[in-house]
């Protein structure tokens, strides 16, 4: 009976995130009766915090090659179904003003505090209800529809979906709900590991590199052989732990524990041409000569590392050595041991496997009315704007589905 509910909803949404407000907002305007439901007291924490704080909120040149999964094509559907284009022209539709930085990424020109206005706009004009700080203790399948019990109240459903995220940033409420409910209603999981983050390296062996920290470069980075290596040309840094940046988050998400990462420190130049016709025209040496290229401390560092004197002419150097030099330092291969873990991880790889999805809706196959959106599933786009353009269209995947779909609770 209806009564014994606080009240009865055609779909409530949990996560009060990108993924989810965008849901909640399509399904709403579709003229359901939505309900969001979020443990934390702020909305959309992740945006806030995103882009240094102006939210990469898409990128211009997203397509499904962008993202991973086990099973790739999943994607192509909603993505192809709600474009950077249609989501900047809502932000156009609410005058925010914004930049394109490089490579297509997008941001707020004053902060991602307007990105959650829209969002949260857009959801006021679906008549969304909220509950915020409210935990999920438990979600039942009945015949009446889904039981979803809280400590705010206990409420019947049509539909359920499920847009908490993954693993990555505890420090803002990052849970394993989203598996949790996966395992509860029999859905395989990918492992979820963190991406797009730093990655580390055993200290004695990095001892040399400390003095580095700091050094940023335009690098080439790839990893994976053959079939399966991929190559990013992106900005490394150096850290006291390790190597960050674009390129190693880049890296990240395909490198695979037990793999090495290979480095070309100058990806634009034939070092060992330079360095063998510069034996006939330059009384530099070697340190001097290489500084013109990299960053001094650099240059001091990996002479050292690779015991060569840096003090000899280049003149007095055989072109084998010199050969060799080039190598190190155009293919400087290393071994991390590890990352910076979900604590620096911007996003969570792996999730619920697409495959128990339907690409079309979101919807579990085996359980109507239950749908998965976000980072909560198997899809982890790259850095820069991506997974952002991932919680977008799946949210509408998912918020579109609901509208068209007959409810037992329309208002």
């Amino acid at each position: 009976m209806a009564d014994e509910f606080t009240s009865t909803y055609d779909v409530i949404v949990i996560g009060a995130g990108a993924a989810g407000m965008m849901c909640a907002a399509v399904a709403g305007q579709g003229g359901k009766k939505v309900l969001v439901l979020d443990h934390a007291a702020k909305l959309a924490e992740k945006i806030r915090i995103s882009g240094g704080g102006r939210c990469n909120f898409t990128n211009l040149h997203a397509t499904p090659a962008n993202f991973l999964s086990e099973n790739p094509h999943f994607c192509k559907s909603a993505l192809s179904r709600y474009t950077p284009q249609d989501f900047l022209s809502l932000v156009k539709r609410y005058h925010i003003a914004f930049h394109e930085k490089h490579k297509g990424q997008l941001f707020c020109d004053e902060s991602a505090e307007d990105i959650i206005r829209m969002l949260k706009a857009e959801c006021d004009l679906g008549r969304i209800q909220w509950r915020m700080s409210c935990g999920v203790d438990e979600i039942q399948k009945s015949e009446q529809g889904f039981i979803v019990q809280t400590a705010q109240g206990r409420f019947l459903t049509a539909n359920v979906v499920i847009a908490t995220g993954g693993l990555s940033i505890p420090k803002i409420g990052a849970t394993d709900f989203s598996y949790r409910v996966a395992r509860q209603f029999g859905l395989k999981i990918v492992e979820p590991r963190p991406a797009l983050v730093p990655l580390t390296f055993d200290a004695p062996g990095w001892a040399a590199f400390v003095p580095m920290a700091g050094i940023s470069l335009e690098v080439d980075i790839e990893t994976g052989e053959k079939k399966n290596k991929i190559v990013f040309r992106e900005d490394l840094l150096f850290t006291h732990r390790g190597l960050s940046g674009p390129a190693i988050l880049q890296i990240s998400s395909y490198w695979q524990p037990g793999q090495s990462i290979r480095i070309n420190l100058l990806p634009e130049v034939a070092l060992a041409d330079e360095l063998i016709a510069a034996k006939t025209t330059s009384k530099k040496t070697l340190a001097n000569f290489l500084a013109a290229y990299l960053p001094a401390r650099l240059v001091d560092g990996l002479l050292v590392a690779y015991e060569f004197d840096g003090s000899v002419k280049i003149a007095d150097m055989q072109d084998k050595r010199l050969r060799l030099l080039s190598e190190k330092i155009s293919r400087w291969e290393l071994l991390p041991n590890g990352s910076e873990g979900y604590r620096k991880a911007e996003v969570t790889r792996g999730g619920v496997d697409t495959r128990e999805l339907s690409q079309q809706t979101m919807m579990v196959n085996k359980c109507p009315g239950l749908y998965f959106i976000g980072e909560a599933v198997d899809v982890t786009g790259w850095l820069g704007g991506f997974n952002f353009q991932w919680a977008w269209a799946s949210g509408v995947a998912a918020g579109k589905a609901i509208a068209e779909a007959h409810c037992a609770y329309s208002i």
